[in-house]
């Protein structure tokens, strides 16, 4: 590969060391790191990693959006956006690729090289947008996951202490998939008054178990109640204050 006789600063092989991931097609994982810059100055047939950056977009996203999905059950669509948005914004994917170093493994063209685009934001978004699609591509939706989730996981944990994020369904939630084959439900058993000021009695079952109750003037009020209750059977206290 023309690559190999190309100077940069390190060897793409201690990247795929660095993050646990060894390509089957070394093409996939060389794509990934062209900047366009490189490619306008090789005048080849080369491919820059712009379609990668397009997929790979995509794939985080999705990824992203199923863990916070199951991560905050008691979210709703527009939450659920907001906390996806913070989490794939280009200042995060830049952070996660400065977590790697991948600013180092990446091919620029002279005058991109110069202007000192190893640390510039948009070029490491776009680089780590595309290593996402090369895996996906190389490995499988699996791969691109195991990947992609610490970076996710890490990031959801700081927005979830700089903004409280955390509720009790979602801390139920979590006790309950600790072990395999536990299934939570929220069920409505009763509801009554007027239309505009109805109240509703909500368990929370675990394996049709009922482990707590809840009382609320809306569903959702009802079923968080009823979180709190079931983890305070299990010991465990849910402060919102915390």
């Amino acid at each position: 590969m023309e690559e190999k006789t190309m100077s940069y600063p390190r060897d793409p092989a201690i990247l795929e060391k660095k993050i646990n991931y060894f390509f089957n097609s070394k093409d996939l994982l060389y794509m990934a790191l062209r900047h366009s810059s490189y490619v306008n100055e090789s005048r080849t047939n080369i491919q820059s990693n712009e379609r990668l950056e397009f997929l790979g977009d995509s794939i985080l996203s999705a990824i992203t959006s199923k863990y916070i999905y199951d991560k905050f059950p008691d979210k709703n669509e527009g939450e659920l956006s907001s906390i996806r948005r913070q989490i794939v914004e280009r200042d995060s994917l830049a952070q996660f690729a400065r977590q790697i170093e991948l600013g180092e493994y990446l091919f620029l063209g002279k005058g991109e090289e110069k202007n000192g685009g190893r640390n510039i934001e948009s070029n490491l978004e776009d680089a780590f947008e595309s290593l996402v699609a090369a895996i996906y591509l190389d490995g499988g939706i699996d791969k691109a996951r195991q990947f992609v989730l610490p970076f996710v996981i890490s990031s959801t944990n700081i927005i979830k202490r700089e903004h409280n994020l955390q509720d009790p369904k979602s801390i139920l939630q979590e006790k309950v998939q600790e072990t395999p084959g536990e299934k939570l439900q929220y069920v409505i058993v009763s509801e009554s008054g007027p239309d505009h000021n109805k109240t509703f009695i909500c368990e929370a079952r675990i394996n049709s178990n009922v482990f707590g109750r809840g009382i609320g003037k809306s569903k959702k009020e009802a079923e968080k109640e009823a979180a709190k209750n079931a983890l305070e059977l299990i010991g465990i206290k849910f402060d919102e204050t915390d």
